[in-house]
């Protein structure tokens, strides 16, 4: 199970080992200020029907923009997803908006479910949104709490139930985030335990919604299986967002992101040698778009390493932020190859 989730610089986010994902990162302080503004906005006069509210000028309204700001700024690509974001985050505002005028109506349902391959910017969204969810009093703290089909299913009988609950009471006033959702449903196996942790959900998403906002994640093929075998999971879930993989230009300009994050930069030959290694790499099997990038990045940090210690002689700054052709061809996806 993973609370708090450090970024790396790269606009996606890795589980810090030892700690509990976002939530310890707020104080008290940041954590209510969501419920404040809510129960403020609950408390105060009904405008009348002539009145005006302005949400060009609410404080609210404001870190909303700032958090949507930042998520354009942090993730390249992914317009469909941000378009989504955004409309989910209007439909807030303009909800906060009716209270003033005491036009009442069902709470929005936030459930949501993330479809899209590995390293698509799922948990960075989830953050985000999070956030946004925070900041309109919807939720009582900005916290992400990421589980896996482990950490709710037991091995015994008896042994479900209570993982299941623990998991929901500490994403309490948050949003769990359930990855690879799909591994509860397992219908080859009449006895898997994963079925009571459906159960066990769809009872908290009715009853909690209030104070809980679910999100299911995975690839889009098994989460369209999963949610068709469970239409009362699926009846539950009103936002479905999915995430494409990554095009080849956008992992190259992700490329240049996460290297300029770090105080490094291709040269021209180096820029050029690792467009050819994508080229390569979205090939191969398991490739995970940002993920892959970033992984391949750090490999050829290895190798600039190794290069300027064989170099035997004193170092320049510029030695020492530059990755070169060398660095990338010396892959394994190169080997046999007549490459500088």
């Amino acid at each position: 199970m993973t609370d708090v989730e450090t970024t790396t610089g790269f606009g996606f986010h890795r589980p810090t080992a030892g700690t509990s994902a976002d939530t310890s990162a707020h104080t008290s302080a940041d954590t209510s200020a969501g419920a404040a503004d809510m129960a403020e906005l609950d408390e105060q006069v009904t405008l009348a029907d002539d009145a005006e509210f302005d949400l060009t000028t609410d404080e609210a309204a404001a870190r909303v923009e700032q958090t949507l700001a930042a998520l354009e700024a942090e993730l390249v690509g992914l317009g469909s997803v941000k378009r989504r974001v955004r409309e989910i985050a209007s439909l807030l505002q303009v909800d906060r908006a009716r209270r003033q005028f005491g036009l009442t109506s069902s709470r929005p349902t936030l459930h949501m479910s993330f479809a899209g391959g590995p390293g698509t910017g799922k948990t960075t969204v989830a953050l985000r949104m999070a956030a946004i969810l925070h900041a309109l009093g919807y939720i009582r703290a900005p916290r992400v709490h990421t589980v896996t089909r482990d950490d709710l299913v037991g091995q015994f009988i008896g042994h479900t139930a209570p993982k299941t609950k623990e998991a929901i009471a500490r994403a309490a006033g948050g949003v769990l985030f359930i990855d690879e959702a799909y591994y509860l449903f397992r219908p080859e196996n009449e006895r898997d335990y994963g079925q009571e942790v459906i159960e066990i959900l769809l009872t908290e998403m009715e009853n909690e919604r209030g104070d809980l906002v679910v999100i299911f994640a995975g690839y889009p093929d098994r989460m369209a299986i999963f949610f068709s075998a469970n239409p009362g999971l699926s009846s539950r879930v009103p936002h479905h967002i999915e995430f494409e993989d990554y095009s080849h230009g956008e992992l190259v300009q992700i490329a240049d992101l996460m290297v300029a994050s770090e105080n490094f930069r291709f040269d021209n030959e180096a820029r050029a040698a690792f467009s050819e290694y994508l080229t390569r790499r979205m090939e191969q099997p398991r490739f995970s778009n940002a993920r892959s990038v970033r992984n391949a990045v750090e490999r050829s940090r290895l190798r600039q390493a190794r290069r300027l210690v064989e170099l035997r002689r004193p170092l320049r700054k510029d030695d020492l932020v530059t990755l070169t052709a060398e660095d990338i061809y010396g892959s394994s996806l190169f080997v046999g190859d007549a490459k500088p």
